[in-house]
Order: C-alpha cells, then structure tokens, then sequence
C-alpha cells in the first residue's frame, strides 16, 4: 500500500509561521526609542526648571485646609452676585453671539473646497492663526487700558476669541463634507453662494450648532476670568472681594461660579448630543 504523505506537526506549522513574520525595522525602534528618550529628558527638565516639588506640595496641606475653612461662605452677600453674574452670561452671550456672525464668511474663506482663491484663503488662514495666537485673557488685558475697564473689553475679548475658535473647528468640517453634492452644483453652472447655500450648509449646520454652544460653554468660563483683569462680570466682583480679603464673599462668589458653569455646561452637553 502506498504510504500516505507525512504532513508537519502543529508545532511544526507554527514555528515555520512565526519564522515568516517580519522583524519591525531596527530604524523605527531606534526612532521610537530616542523619542522615548527626548520625552523623558524634556520631562526631568520641566520638573527641574519649576522647581516641582511633590513633598513640599503635600506638607502645604495643612495650610489649604485653613485656608479652605476662611472660605466658608457669607449667604448674606448673595443679593450683591446677581447682578454681576448676570453681566458675565451677557459678556459670553454677546462674544458667542458676535464671533460666530463674524466667523461665518471667514469659515467658506479659509475652506480649500469653498475658498475664492488661493490668496483669500491665505488670507483668512493667517488671520485666524493670529486671533488664535492671543488668549482670551491677554485680549482682555489689551483692550481694558484702551477702551474702559467693564463689560466692553470682555465682549470683545471674547468675540477675538470665538471667531479663531469657531472659524477653525468650522472651516475642517466644511472641508470633510462630502464632495458629490458641490461637485453636482458646481457642472449645473451654481455660483459659489448657492454651492455654499444648498451643498455645504445642510451637511455642516447641525456640526455649526454644536461647535456654537460649546464656544458659549467656554465663554462662559472665559468670562469670568478676564473679570480679573478688569474686563467685568462676576470675575471683576471676585477681585475686588480678594483685595479687600473679604474671604466669606470670595467663598460664596466661587460656590456660585461652580454651580452656574456645571448647569450650563450640562444643558450644552445635552443639547450638543441631541445635534451630532
């Protein structure tokens, strides 16, 4: 009788499988390597140069929990919060409101698939990189001198602000829409309005709204630190109180902070999730 083929063992099939696999290239683990090395060595330097020092952070704790009891808040002065926190809703209401009109043409602008030309694209693109370069804060601290101390500069912070913020998180989702339908408007001879009108704006509106009232949730908050330079608001009252070290006021002012951001920032998450 014939004999029948010898086929290899298990052992045998697998040990010839793994043999045929590929080494990673010794380039890339010699990459992934050094940059492992640089990241640990930029990190020892950062603790270094801030003089971090996790002992001395934890012996400090006595004192933030005396600190924390002067906190303790005076409900008393809460009618005196009203009306500054309501200034501060307004400041992020008027700067959320003004930077997304003004964001809008600046959003098709900046966009390769909605741009006029390569120049105004250009254009736009570093103009928005130079709105995105100054933090709300520092525009704050710019314009207090210059215009008033109050609301106004902290509106027009925040507007700087809400149209490099919006413009940019806008002008990537304009270019990840789906091409078909412009491509469709643009060989029926459409001009750019009604490509922009009827193509990209129904992919990218329910997007905009979201990316709007995040912008309003991080008003918000914004708001209430540029009142530390003088830009108004119930950031502005906070100082005040600190330099007059009416701690029992500065407590009641930051449980009323905490308390307005966290409903707002639950009403935004929960109308973002009803959009996207």
């Amino acid at each position: 009788m014939p004999e029948s083929p010898q086929h290899p063992s298990a052992p045998e099939v697998g040990s010839e499988a793994r043999s045929t696999i590929p080494a990673p290239p010794a380039g890339g683990r010699i990459k992934a390597l050094l940059g492992l090395v640089i990241a640990a060595l930029l990190i020892g330097i950062s603790f270094d140069q801030t003089s971090f020092n996790l002992p001395a952070l934890f012996s400090g704790a006595a004192d933030f929990w005396s600190f924390l009891g002067r906190l303790a808040p005076d409900w008393s002065y809460l009618p005196a919060i009203w009306g500054p926190l309501i200034e501060t809703l307004q400041i992020a209401y008027v700067g959320t409101f003004l930077g997304t009109v003004l964001a809008m043409p600046l959003i098709f602008l900046a966009s390769a698939n909605t741009s006029l030309d390569p120049i105004s694209m250009w254009i736009a693109r570093t103009l928005l990189t130079i709105l995105r370069s100054i933090p709300d804060l520092l525009w704050a601290a710019l314009l207090v001198p210059i215009l008033v101390v109050g609301p106004l500069p902290g509106a027009i912070a925040l507007t700087f602000f809400t149209i490099g913020i919006l413009a940019k998180l806008g002008s990537e989702t304009v270019e990840a829409i789906d091409p078909g339908p412009l491509e469709a408007l643009r060989a029926t001879g459409a001009g750019r309005n009604a490509q922009i009108m009827f193509a990209v704006v129904p992919q990218v509106a329910a997007t905009m709204v979201s990316y709007i009232l995040y912008s309003f949730e991080i008003n918000v908050r914004a708001s209430v630190i540029i009142g530390l330079v003088g830009a108004g608001g119930i950031g502005f009252l906070l100082q005040v109180r600190l330099n007059f070290f009416d701690y029992s006021a500065v407590g009641l002012i930051i449980i009323v902070i905490f308390a307005v951001v966290l409903l707002i920032d639950g009403i935004s998450v929960w109308a973002r999730s009803k959009l996207i």
